[in-house]
């Protein structure tokens, strides 16, 4: 045991005097300023700088023995360890020899110098690396690669001792790639031409045709809804409805079918009204910024006040830095970002930059324009920023202008701008920081969003978090691979696209095999296609469009359709229908999505709550599922309609219509097990029962 006798200086000679920066200064960042900092409470004082220390009164300048420091960071008599710091290791004893010589020798702590918690994650980190476009690597021999994604993946699989499955059959590879790309099942017309279809481009004609089906932005708009918290309420305890949001829904549908760049996508979510003043179909983008929870009550008093618009702010902060940039900014509201290098004057640079944006409508197109709850701005807000001590409105610090993040202040990108320039300048700076080709944060963190959008994984598997505490890259150089794909295609991604779906990776069988499966379980190093369950809106699209009831006509946007009574007092109330009349018809894309609603079917099959951003879906298996499928009204109905389409479609006996409803179902006639299991049913009971198991089934609901 150590006792104060033990504390000799043995990391210096006895001469040497302790240098605060070299010597001291690091060993208060390891072990102290974790939890003794401004605004960390738990630590009930601060060491961060020489006032702090001198307040603390826990070191005695000359008096190292009557300084507290030392008594706490050594092991007393009858103390197993010392009581500081109270987690991880405790100090050596030639850490603690510096602090007893620095003491000894006057404790001086040179002039503005403040001490901070060390992030794990430096600008050395790997995503702030410049991005480069490595050279595909040579494949195993006998490897057949379709392009350059497979010599990656390949060489990975090959350092393990792995190697791909073989190109799957035809059936699941249209099923795959028709869900994948629009949500929706392919006819049983376009399967067997598929089938039938022996040229050698047939499956690059069906990936053309759709990558330009309007069904595109349907479904792969609804991705980006997710990350960026859509819902057409506005959270809190009130709840209510916003009935004019919709159209940030349909501008983005419309982007994703029109392939507009990423880039300009950007700029008109986050500053739409510059660079788009007057046309209302882009400048709509800006409700991105309000299209989150907000407290809208309202509070007399001041400091609750600034609190709430403290909050709005960090929701807009959280979304925009992680939606574009992979990184947790909203850990900086409070102090220092632990764990990655964002600094609170970071933080709040962005708190000036959004300042200005309020929650309200506007006209689009000018003064006459439709009205959308598109943000308003306030041209005065945000001018004089300063960081907020402890992330508490009523302790302002020092001054925070806006400016692009610290750690990547060596890119020719980089900005700081007048914080007294307009409003608008402001976030127009910080979205031509965002898709500066140099920026290496954006087009990795969008590259894995569409890996993993296609995969059911990213290539770094958290997808709005490339910081310390998220996922390490499975493939970094495919990564970057892809992103530079991305810059050379102006930032297009139906290429993109293209380019995934016609690897060989993405075209294997989902075939499992035991000894592959011991090494790499969930197939993260894709020695198979990884199976997937059908999303919530996939689910309930299936069954309208297997039923012939899906209506397309009704797929030009507009306000969305409800599958709740909504019932507005004081509150919000939001009651599941029982019944889903025709008016519901209609892809899932366009249903009302209120914050706190539970929708059944929908809800049931883990559509996330827009409370907030879903960069990632979960993929559940409960008991509400089954009995959903198997007694909700809906999905009795969507049975009704399908053995009605199915008898209509095969005449009159009943092994005609169990053909047929298999056919509509799976694409595929019944096997003679399968035929002999349903005939009786259908024969005793009628179609309908049969099509309800169709419904049911795991061959409808995955995709393998």
């Amino acid at each position: 045991m150590r006792t104060l006798a033990l504390l000799a200086p043995l990391a210096l000679a006895p001469a040497a005097r302790a240098d605060f920066t070299a010597d001291v200064a690091p060993i208060l960042e390891r072990h102290c300023v974790r939890c003794h900092q401004p605004g960390n409470t738990k630590g009930e004082f601060s060491l961060a700088t020489e006032a702090d220390l001198k307040a603390s009164g826990h070191v005695v300048p000359g008096k190292p023995d009557q300084s507290e420091l030392l008594r706490v960071v050594v092991a007393q008599a009858g103390e197993t360890r010392p009581r500081m710091p109270k987690s991880g290791k405790p100090l050596t004893e030639g850490e603690v020899a510096v602090l007893r010589k620095w003491i000894a020798d006057g404790a001086k702590w040179p002039a503005n110098v403040t001490i901070k918690e060390r992030a794990r994650a430096g600008a050395a980190w790997w995503a702030l690396q410049p991005i480069t476009k490595p050279k595909p690597p040579a494949v195993p021999d006998g490897a057949r690669p379709a392009n350059a994604i497979d010599n990656f993946t390949f060489a990975k699989l090959r350092e393990k001792g792995l190697a791909p499955n073989p190109v799957a059959e035809k059936r699941a590879l249209i099923r795959r790639l028709t869900y994948d790309l629009t949500g929706l099942p392919p006819t049983p017309d376009e399967i067997e031409a598929f089938e039938k279809d022996a040229a050698p481009d047939a499956y690059e004609k069906l990936a053309d045709r759709l990558l330009a089906s309007p069904r595109y932005g349907e479904q792969w708009g609804r991705h980006w809804l997710d990350v960026v918290r859509f819902g057409e309420s506005n959270g809190y305890e009130r709840n209510v409805l916003i009935p004019n949001v919709w159209p940030f829904r349909d501008y983005v549908i419309k982007s994703f079918n029109a392939d507009k760049p990423f880039d300009k996508f950007v700029y008109e979510q986050l500053a739409g009204d510059v660079v788009a003043k007057g046309d209302p179909e882009r400048e709509v983008g800006t409700v991105f910024l309000v299209c989150g929870p907000y407290d809208n009550v309202g509070n007399g008093d001041a400091k609750a006040l600034a609190l709430i618009r403290a909050n709005h702010a960090d929701e807009m902060i959280r979304t925009t830095t992680e939606a574009f940039l992979g990184l947790t900014f909203g850990c900086a509201r409070c102090h220092d970002h632990k764990f990655d290098p964002i600094s609170a004057k970071d933080y709040y640079a962005l708190y000036g930059t959004f300042a200005g944006v309020k929650h309200g409508e506007r006209a689009l197109g000018g003064p006459k324009g439709a009205r959308a709850f598109a943000g308003t701005f306030d041209a005065g807000a945000g001018r004089n920023q300063v960081v907020f001590v402890g992330g508490d409105p009523q302790k302002p610090g020092a001054a925070a202008p806006p400016a692009s993040m610290a750690a990547l202040d060596k890119l020719e990108s980089k900005y700081a701008i007048s914080p007294t320039g307009p409003e608008s300048d402001r976030r127009f700076a910080l979205a031509r920081w965002i898709v500066a080709k140099d920026n290496p944060l954006t087009a990795r963190v969008l590259a894995n969003r569409v890996w993993h959008w296609h995969f059911g994984t990213g290539i770094v598997d958290t997808p709005s978090d490339f910081g310390w505490m998220g996922g390490r890259p499975t493939h970094p150089e495919l990564l970057d691979f892809l992103a530079s794909e991305l810059h050379a295609n102006g930032w297009k991604l139906k290429p993109l696209h293209k380019l995934v779906v016609m690897s060989h990776t993405y075209r294997q069988s989902s075939a499992y095999r035991a000894p592959a499966a011991q090494l790499d379980a969930d197939a993260r190093l894709l020695w198979r296609y990884p199976p997937r369950r059908l999303s919530g809106e996939e689910v309930r699209d299936t069954m309208l469009a297997l039923a012939g009831k899906l209506d397309h006509d009704k797929e030009k946007g507009g306000p969305g359709f409800k599958l709740y009574r909504y019932v507005q007092d004081n509150v919000a109330t939001y009651h599941p229908l029982d019944e889903h009349g025709p008016d519901t018809y209609r892809r899932a894309v366009y249903h009302t999505n209120a914050r706190a609603a539970r929708v059944d079917v929908l809800s049931d099959f883990d559509c996330p709550d827009p409370a907030a951003a879903a960069p990632r879906r979960a993929s559940t298996t409960t008991p509400l599922q089954a009995l959903a499928l198997l007694n909700h009204k809906f999905v009795h109905d969507m049975a009704g309609a399908l053995a009605a389409r199915a008898e209509k479609d095969a005449g009159p006996t009943a092994e005609a219509r169990v053909r047929q409803a298999f056919v509509i179902a799976y694409g595929r006639a019944p096997t003679a097990e399968e035929l002999n299991a349903a005939l009786p049913v259908a024969k005793k009971h009628g179609l309908k029962p049969v099509c309800l198991a169709l419904l049911n089934s795991n061959e409808l609901l995955y995709l393998p």
